[in-house]
């Protein structure tokens, strides 16, 4: 099966629109021979700025889309296998297949997972340009920028992924299944295991100072005021206030969700509201403090408005905390009590302090405490790099998953180096290579089927390419 490229959605937002003529652009139909919906201002091909390529379903492809994508994988280095011209406006239409099926089914991506995966992709790339300054100069935008022209990508790319998952979800294989994979498998065809790790991990929050919680409370009451009194709408101050960059471009609002989906601590509040003209008391949650502004009730969801405030950790509390858990891994060097030990007792991070401080890697098919050095947090993997096992790190700052500044020690429990796969030490990660094979196969002969059901044109030149997926020519 060939292997795809991940081709930006964010560039298919504007295609249906772009589907009617415009002063100064001719736009082709999808069929050469379909002169009916040709422009008036029909002029030839080699003076064509924009035309439509394919249609699928309602949805169109431009031809521009496909240049500009071709035009920014060849500035990444992305190698496409055969021509692009025909590779790229398949995979346009595969993810409009995935992304229909989406809309059909209610699959949702909520603003709050849309916020912490672009954090966590400008947090990846701050690290890799080495500052906030340098990753704005490199990109020629500011941060805020970078989250909004992210946003819908992002979106889109989840909904499909969400979308997949739900498509195999029922897909399992059996020991059988490996063993026989494996036996099989040619001597030179053998998976290679990357080096994975197990690592420990102690996390301080430092405190932060009562006088910081109350300059926050003190905004947000400002907030509550300013819309109580008709000088400003919550939407507006959100927009312009709100530290929470998915929901602060929509004015606050976060969409329809189920408690679930929430905070609880902001679930207990938000689903109490019921008057859209009064704003909520000041919450607390994982992420800092919000005011909550209800707009609309639907069965077991909610939609509300929220700005959030997250107060800021001063370099003396920063400070504070690092040197305690400097002095907290000596101690453990000297031997006076474990790391495991101290991980219990001392650690803030939830997920591990009961686990004796191991840090834990879930899969779609499994947890194992084991990692390759591309799955660590960023700051942790740069720690572990330079460590051997039943080293202790020194103290470190990170970001968590919540965008809070944590104080963080680790320790390297064990290294396994890279080799090749064997079915006795190696049997997850078969079952990991076999289940995908059948993931795959799956959505593969998915995507097939959903093409004998949808309409399908596109312009004569492209129906001699050799597409991945059957069926596209009609």
């Amino acid at each position: 099966m060939r292997k795809n490229i991940l081709i930006p959605t964010a560039l298919i937002a504007a295609v249906i629109a772009a589907m009617q003529p415009s002063a100064g652009r001719a736009v082709l139909p999808a069929n050469d021979n379909d002169t009916t919906a040709v422009s008036e201002d029909y002029v030839p091909e080699s003076s064509i700025v924009d035309e439509v390529i394919w249609v699928v379903g309602d949805e169109a492809i431009l031809k521009s889309d496909v240049e500009n994508i071709r035009l920014q994988a060849e500035s990444e280095g992305t190698r496409f296998r055969g021509d692009p011209d025909c590779s790229i406006p398949e995979q346009l239409a595969v993810q409009k297949l995935f992304l229909h099926q989406a809309a059909l089914d209610s699959i949702e991506v909520t603003e709050a997972e849309i916020s912490q995966g672009v954090e966590e992709q400008i947090n990846y790339w701050i690290s890799l340009a080495g500052s906030r300054e340098k990753l704005e100069e490199y990109r020629k935008m500011s941060i805020n920028q970078i989250r909004q022209d992210m946003h819908d990508d992002f979106k889109n790319s989840r909904l499909i992924q969400k979308m997949k998952q739900q498509l195999v979800e029922d897909i399992a294989v059996t020991p059988s299944d490996v063993r026989d994979y494996f036996r099989n498998l040619p001597d030179d065809s053998i998976p290679y295991v990357p080096t994975e790790v197990e690592v420990e991990i102690i996390t301080r929050q430092p405190k932060i100072s009562q006088e910081e919680i109350n300059r926050v409370k003190d905004e947000l009451r400002d907030y509550t005021e300013r819309v109580t009194n008709g000088s400003s709408s919550f939407a507006t101050l959100a927009r312009l206030y709100s530290q929470d960059p998915g929901s602060a471009r929509q004015g606050g609002e976060l969409g329809y969700m189920g408690r679930g989906m929430l905070d609880p601590a902001f679930a207990n509040v938000a689903f109490n509201l019921t008057d859209p003209k009064k704003i909520s008391k000041i919450v607390e949650s994982e992420f800092g403090y919000h005011i909550i502004q209800l707009i609309d009730k639907r069965g077991d969801k909610v939609n509300v408005r929220h700005i959030l405030r997250t107060p800021n950790v001063s370099p003396e509390e920063l400070d504070e905390a690092t040197h305690m858990l400097d002095s907290l891994a000596g101690d453990i060097r000297d031997g006076k009590f474990s790391f495991e030990e101290a991980a219990t007792y001392v650690s803030d991070d939830k997920d591990t302090k009961n686990n004796h401080g191991v840090m834990v890697n879930t899969t779609e098919t499994a947890r194992t405490s084991k990692f390759q050095m591309k799955d660590l947090p960023t700051e942790v993997a740069r720690e572990v790099e330079k460590m051997e096992p039943g080293d202790i790190s020194p103290a470190f700052t990170m970001v968590n998953d919540k965008g809070k500044t944590q104080v963080a020690i680790v320790k390297l429990k064990s290294r396994t180096d890279g080799h090749k796969a064997t079915i006795t030490g190696d049997f997850q990660v078969l079952k990991e290579i076999v289940l995908e094979k059948e993931r795959e196969q799956f959505l593969h002969d998915w995507v097939v089927n959903k093409i004998k059901t949808t309409t399908v044109r596109m312009k004569d030149r492209y129906k001699n390419c050799d597409f991945e997926y059957e069926g596209w020519v009609q």
